[in-house]
């Protein structure tokens, strides 16, 4: 990922211009400074040509101090200001005799020249000692400057590889489960629901592929894109999985990270839906209070009382996954944990419930943000409808791929594949649905 150019202080956008602006309002400042001050003493007119000259010596000499300081900042420290300090002493020398001399000329007394000159070596000390010390403040201002925009540009790169990598890292978390249902069908020989979840999966993953890693969508085409999922979950446990979305149409307008809440039905569908006979209802609530966007994903599963509480909590946390009726790989909550923290920073909330009678929920709450939506290209937002089931001789086939996406990556409708014989995988010697 390439480092975006260094953009400095608009006044030292163009060094060049910049360094000479300051080269003729400093040494036309001092001039300007001495010949008004000539003028109030009623200086006669040879001590304004003297003023102009040393004027002229003074840019002259920065000029050349400017090319020895360039190349000595570079150097270490020590080098750079001895170095500094030499070339300053002999700037300030010949400074000071040109100017003895010109006033010697002019202004010819009785002095000799060895303490005209002593006395007139304080002038040019001044001025390049001033100029000297303004070259490598400036200089050392712009480095500054340039490392921490440098620095605050990483630091937005690295976020928004650290948010790709999160979100990556939800396909194979994804695709864990699914082959693992997949390959559970085949073993017990019901190859028609293995095709069909087989091209339901193909759907999903060109939906979710084509949208931006590290950008954001809208809740509603979030909803659409948990539908395509519950598709393919619902070729697993038919009537045991029930939903139900409700979703305000300001939230529904809100923008959020792509494949947010992906992770949480799937996690409801692991330890609600799948551990039960009965299956559970999976709830979606979104709404907007005043300048946030809250969201609750809940289940009617056994809660953290009745079922292994240490699986739930480890992988809040990301540790390794424990032994007992349902395997985590610990992806799912820590990935939205750690994405929420790289999007928001503190500016969110993130928090888990159980309550006492049973059921699991998850609060998440962001700073309500709206895009504009693309009605043309937005997703119907509408509940996902339970397949009917088809006879055993028929076999699904895959439909083509779905239609191009629109504007600003706003994904079209996936289509929809109508399995054959959609029941659930049952294991060979209890007969229980798996639902794992």
């Amino acid at each position: 990922m390439a480092v975006l150019p260094f953009r400095p202080t608009r006044f030292f956008e163009n060094k060049n211009r910049a360094f000479w602006n300051l080269q003729l309002a400093g040494w036309g400042g001092a001039f300007t400074l001495r010949a008004v001050s000539g003028f109030a003493g009623g200086q006669e007119l040879s001590f304004f040509a003297v003023i102009l000259i040393e004027a002229i010596t003074g840019l002259s000499i920065s000029l050349i101090l400017s090319t020895v300081f360039r190349q000595l900042l570079g150097q270490k420290p020590v080098v750079t200001w001895v170095s500094t300090a030499a070339v300053l002493a002999v700037s300030v020398v010949v400074f000071a005799f040109i100017q003895t001399w010109v006033i010697d000329l002019t202004r010819p007394d009785n002095s000799e020249f060895a303490s005209l000159f002593i006395g007139y070596s304080i002038y040019p000390l001044t001025l390049l000692g001033a100029w000297s010390a303004l070259y490598y403040a400036i200089n050392f201002f712009l480095q500054i400057e340039e490392q921490a925009d440098q620095l605050e540009r990483l630091e937005a790169q690295a976020t928004a590889a650290q948010l790709a990598m999160l979100r990556y890292q939800l396909n194979p978390h994804f695709l864990f489960n699914t082959l693992n249902s997949i390959s559970t069908l085949v073993l017990l020989k019901q190859t028609d629901p293995a095709n069909a979840m087989l091209t339901r999966l193909s759907s999903f993953l060109r939906h979710t592929l084509i949208t931006n890693p590290s950008g954001k969508v809208t809740l509603k085409q979030e909803i659409a894109t948990i539908q395509l999922y519950l598709e393919i979950e619902r070729m697993r446990f038919e009537d045991r999985l029930r939903t139900e979305f409700d979703i305000e149409d300001e939230a529904a307008r809100a923008c959020l990270p792509a494949m947010l809440l992906q992770p949480l039905v799937e996690n409801a569908i692991k330890y609600a839906v799948g551990p039960q006979e009965e299956g559970a209802k999976i709830t979606l609530r979104a709404n907007r209070t005043v300048d946030r966007l809250r969201i609750i994903v809940s289940d009617t599963g056994p809660g953290l009382q009745k079922r292994r509480k240490g699986d739930v909590e480890g992988a809040a946390r990301g540790d390794e996954p424990g032994t007992g009726g349902t395997v985590s790989t610990g992806v799912g909550l820590p990935n939205i944990r750690d994405r929420l923290g790289q999007a928001y920073g503190s500016d969110h909330l993130f928090e888990i419930r159980s309550p006492p009678e049973g059921g699991f929920s998850v609060l998440i709450e962001i700073p309500y943000e709206r895009e504009e939506p693309d009605e043309s290209a937005e997703p119907a937002l509408v509940p996902p409808s339970t397949a009917p089931a088809a006879s055993p001789q028929s076999t699904p086939q895959p439909e083509p791929a779905p239609a191009a996406f629109a504007a600003r990556g706003k994904p079209s409708p996936a289509p929809s594949v109508e399995p054959s014989t959609p029941t659930a995988a049952r294991h060979p010697e209890t007969g229980r649905a798996t639902g794992r």
